[in-house]
Order: structure tokens, then C-alpha cells, then sequence
């Protein structure tokens, strides 16, 4: 048996391989180019166990050696470095202390996504990032606009369709120019992203979780993608408090002693997650009675942010037990809503239609 830590930068990386005492039998350093890769690999007869760091690269990497029938792991780069950390940092060495914290089963590993969901989950962060970019634009204008004490509607610059500055706008041909700028990648951007959503509807809109994620309260056609994309199989987590951790829903502690603290804001876990049910939470509680009692119940005893991280949390609830159970929404903590979703597209008539 041997180990390899695989230390992957953009244009080469470091390999180190060791046996199964620990020995070294080879180090390294090769060009990203699938051949030197494989030749060093099918130099070492015997079964082939490799490592490297969940960075941005990996996917290559990762498809060519599953290929080859040798297994992959995904070390999780943040909590790598709390066991790795030493005085003497270099690519060698990072490569060689990967081999053996695999050896000795002590790499903490990151989830590797399906290569079938890969390109799709892709394509909703890129969705994700070019509404942010839309966002920009907006924000810009108005900058633009309070710069003369104007005002513009919100909403007609994110539906904008027609390149339209009314003459009226004392502005001169200059700032009429940057406006008419931004305005132009406003509505570039807003045909780019229906575009994106209507690649994703083939793939998406007939899978049983998405539809059964349809019916939750809070949850429309984008959510539902993100939630189904980013989870990736709600098999791999053991219980509900995992699931709401790797969501960011729930604080980190900083305990010491006769000390305890909670920690807000945490990095650890899903972002898109987070983005995804805190939005859902702001739905919920604007268009069903029966939440909105409950959110105004928590709200009278802590802030707003509290409150809705708590509704997020329910809903993070309902979703990892339709998705566990295959099962359809019913209640919200016991209560039957009075509103119910009607079926109407992206709904089939049936989550297996």
C-alpha cells in the first residue's frame, strides 16, 4: 500500500510518496499535465491511496485519477493546517506531512461533489455572482443619481428591459453616458441570468427532491435548485444538527474555563446554505400567518437577525426531513398553515411525474 501527498498549485505540484511504514519512497515535482502525473503513479506497482487540499483546481486531478482506480481524498484545507502546522513550510515538506497524516487515517476530510451535479452547482454560483454584479450596477446608479439629489425606482432597474434616461435628469452628456453604461450590463446581466436558469430547468425541474422541495413554504424554483445542488445527498449527513451546522445556522462557542462564549458569524460550513434558508426564512415569514406568529414570538425576546436565523433553522429542519424521508411538507412545529402552495410549474402534478 502506498500514500501520496499531492501539494497542487496552478502550474505544478509537489508528490510524496511513502509505504506503508512510513518510508519515503519518492518525492517529486511534476507539471500539471495528466501524462508525468500518471507516469509517476504507475511507476509504484501495488494499491495507490492519494491526498491533496480542497482548493480551487482539483477537479482535474481528482477525474483523472479516479479513472485510473486510485482513490482521491479531499483534505479540508481550514482544519489541515490546525494538525499540519509547522515551523518549516514548503511545498516538500507540506507534500510529505500530507503522506503521512494519511497514512496514519488523520486527514480531516472535505466532501468531494458528484461529477454529475459538479457543472450544475457551478452554474448556480455563477447565477449567484452575476446577480451580485447586477446588484452593483444598481447600487452605482443610484450613487450616480444621489450625487444631484435624484431618486430612481428600484424596481424598474431589476426588471429593466428598455434602455430609457428620461430628458428631464439634470445631468450632462458625461453622466449621462456612465448611467446609460451601467444600464446597458443591467439588462446584459439580467438576459444572461434568465438564460442560466433556462439551461438549468431540463436537468433540475423533473428531480423528485426539487419538486418534493417545492412544496416547503418559502422555497421557490432558484432556492429549491440551490438547496438540492448543495447539499449533494442529505444521506451524508448522520443527524439534523450536523445538517443545520454545515448550514451556518448555528453559533460557534469559544469555551474556557468558567468562560463561555458563543460566536456569531462563523465561517465554518456552507455559505450558499445560508443564503439560501436565510432568504427562505424572509419568504416564509412574509406570506404564511402561522410563521409570522411564531417569528414576532422569538422576536419579542432577541433581535431580528435572531429571530430569523431561528426560522431558518425550522426550515432547515423541514428540508433535511422531506429530503431523509422522502415525504411531502405537512406541518410547521405541529401547526397546520392556512396557506397552502398551489400546483402550478416548476410543481409537477406529482414529485415522481
Amino acid at each position: 500500500m502506498f500514500y501520496s501527498g499531492i501539494d497542487l498549485h496552478k502550474d505544478i505540484s509537489w508528490i510524496t510518496t511513502i509505504d506503508e511504514m512510513g518510508n519515503v519512497i519518492g518525492q517529486v515535482k511534476l507539471p500539471n499535465e495528466p501524462v508525468y502525473i500518471l507516469d509517476h503513479f504507475q511507476g509504484l506497482t501495488g494499491h495507490h491511496k492519494a491526498v491533496v487540499e480542497s482548493t480551487c483546481n482539483w477537479y482535474w486531478l481528482s477525474d483523472l485519477l479516479h479513472e485510473h482506480d486510485i482513490e482521491l481524498v479531499l483534505a479540508h484545507a481550514k482544519y489541515l493546517k490546525a494538525i499540519s502546522y509547522a515551523k518549516v513550510k514548503t511545498d516538500k515538506v507540506d507534500s510529505l506531512t500530507l503522506a503521512q497524516l494519511l497514512r496514519m487515517n488523520l486527514i480531516p476530510v472535505a466532501h468531494q461533489i458528484s461529477p454529475e451535479l459538479r457543472p450544475l452547482r457551478d452554474l448556480m454560483r455563477a447565477r449567484l455572482n452575476f446577480v451580485h454584479k447586477k446588484t452593483s450596477c444598481i447600487n452605482s446608479i443610484h450613487r450616480l443619481l444621489e450625487k444631484f439629489n435624484l431618486s430612481s425606482d428600484d424596481r424598474n432597474l431589476q426588471i429593466l428591459k428598455e434602455l430609457t434616461i428620461p430628458d428631464d435628469l439634470p445631468l450632462s452628456d458625461l453622466y449621462r453616458f456612465q448611467l446609460q453604461c451601467q444600464m446597458i450590463q443591467i439588462e446584459l446581466l439580467n438576459e444572461q441570468i434568465s438564460d442560466l436558469e433556462q439551461s438549468l430547468h431540463p436537468h433540475l425541474v423533473p428531480n423528485a427532491d426539487i419538486q418534493h422541495l417545492l412544496g416547503v413554504p418559502g422555497i421557490g424554483k432558484i432556492s429549491a435548485f440551490t438547496l438540492y445542488l448543495e447539499i449533494d445527498g442529505i444521506e451524508r449527513f448522520s443527524g439534523e444538527k450536523e445538517f443545520f451546522s454545515y448550514s451556518r445556522l448555528v453559533p460557534g462557542a469559544s469555551n474556557s474555563n468558567q468562560r463561555i462564549r458563543h460566536k456569531s458569524g462563523n465561517k465554518d460550513g456552507n455559505k450558499y446554505l445560508k443564503v439560501a434558508f436565510t432568504e427562505i426564512a424572509v419568504h416564509a415569514v412574509q406570506y404564511y400567518v402561522e410563521i409570522k406568529h411564531f417569528y414576532h414570538a422569538k422576536l419579542r425576546r432577541s433581535n431580528k437577525a435572531i429571530a430569523r436565523t431561528i426560522i431558518a433553522k425550522e426550515m432547515a429542519r423541514i428540508v433535511f426531513h422531506i429530503l431523509k424521508e422522502q415525504t411531502e411538507f405537512k406541518t410547521f412545529k405541529g401547526i397546520t398553515l392556512s396557506k397552502t402552495k398551489t400546483v402550478q410549474w416548476p410543481r409537477l402534478a406529482s414529485p415522481r411525474a
